[in-house]
């Protein structure tokens, strides 16, 4: 269960341990005329799998083991508009045999408050059976990094 409201304060730019920026686009904004609550979730996707991506232990066409969203959830503070460059915060909260928990943040452009703050739960399966694995140490040794 993420925190109350009052941890929009508490948690900070710190408290995450890699950033991922991405570009707000003209479709993002609904009639409210800000980014839709829907696209949160896409930030946090995004966040995820482009540091495994990029920390090279994920390649989305071939990996054997790839993690499936099994949770997720997200506490909205503060509207995010359209143009700007949303910095999403990540860190492990948990590792487990098969799973990993992390710790989103959202923060619109440079801002120091969080605009939302998400939790993300992966499950590691064999891609052919969908089935449970142990993280393979490669993976888990990137997770670390996170912690």
């Amino acid at each position: 269960m993420l925190p109350g409201k009052e941890m929009q304060e508490v948690i900070t730019r710190t408290h995450f341990k890699h950033f991922v920026k991405i570009n707000t686009r003209w479709s993002d904004i609904d009639a409210y005329h800000h980014v839709n609550n829907v696209l949160y979730f896409s930030f946090f996707d995004t966040a995820v799998n482009q540091y495994l991506i990029e920390s090279g232990v994920l390649n989305p066409a071939s990996s054997d083991i790839v993690g499936l969203v099994v949770n997720n959830q997200c506490q909205f503070f503060n509207s995010i508009k359209f143009p700007l460059i949303v910095h999403v915060g990540l860190s492990v909260i948990k590792i487990g045999n098969s799973s990993v928990q992390y710790l989103l943040g959202i923060f619109s452009s440079d801002d120091t408050h969080l605009s939302a703050l998400g939790q993300y739960t992966h499950v590691y399966v064999d891609r052919l059976t969908n089935r449970p694995v142990t993280i393979p140490i490669t993976i888990r040794t990137v997770l670390e990094n996170l912690l």
